[in-house]
């Protein structure tokens, strides 16, 4: 899982960007439910990065639901979604839309030709606008 993982100097905290990528990879179901997820020092030196900053990636799973700290065995993907919390998804999808636009920014893109392009792409992909 960990070989498709990288850091971006793009601006997004390196914690956020493990995350993400974390969340990505249990939804792509990289990571299924149950299994045992990477050790925090071995996604430190594989990503080169300060403990420190994936125990905090960590912490920001496991305050999803998407991930279970069991003391003294470790942190396994969760076996049930968390439930559906509305003011918690807003908060992520606001979230989401900062780092957007924060990231557009940073490559000089206008953050409305990125959301436009998003809504392309999810047409093409049969999603719903």
């Amino acid at each position: 899982m960990l070989d498709s993982f990288q850091i971006e100097l793009s601006g997004v905290p390196i914690y956020l960007q493990i995350r993400d990528q974390m969340l990505q990879a249990i939804g792509a179901g990289l990571a299924k439910p149950g299994e045992r997820m990477p050790t925090m020092r071995q996604v430190a030196i594989a990503l080169r990065v300060d403990l420190n900053t994936v125990k905090h990636a960590y912490d920001a799973l496991a305050r999803t639901g998407a991930v279970e700290v069991q003391p003294a065995r470790g942190t396994f993907v969760a076996e049930h979604p968390p439930p559906l919390d509305l003011a918690m998804q807003k908060a992520r999808v606001n979230d989401l839309a900062h780092r957007a636009i924060a990231s557009a920014k940073t490559i000089g893109a206008d953050p409305l030709q990125v959301a436009r392009r998003i809504i392309e792409i999810n047409a093409e992909s049969g999603g719903q606008e």
